[in-house]
């Protein structure tokens, strides 16, 4: 890694862990239209990609989640 190259904080977001669905999923759509958009700088978009990354595999775990509730119940 170049050294004027920051190392990305690995509890930038940790938070994401302790969200329900609608909040993720509500903030992953609103990163979605800022980085569409086009207005951000490349900094800022990267780390807008990284949170919607984290903000995707959260709804993931929830729906996972929901779904084993289903098939579990329904045996």
């Amino acid at each position: 890694m170049a050294k004027d190259t920051p190392a990305p904080a690995p509890t930038a977001n940790a938070d994401v862990a302790e969200l329900g669905y609608e909040q993720a999923r509500d903030e992953l759509v609103d990163i979605v239209a800022r980085l569409e958009s086009g207005q951000v700088g490349l900094e800022e978009s990267m780390t807008l990609w990284e949170r919607g990354e984290a903000l995707a595999a959260r709804c993931g775990q929830w729906l996972d989640q929901a779904e084993e509730r289903i098939t579990t119940s329904g045996e």
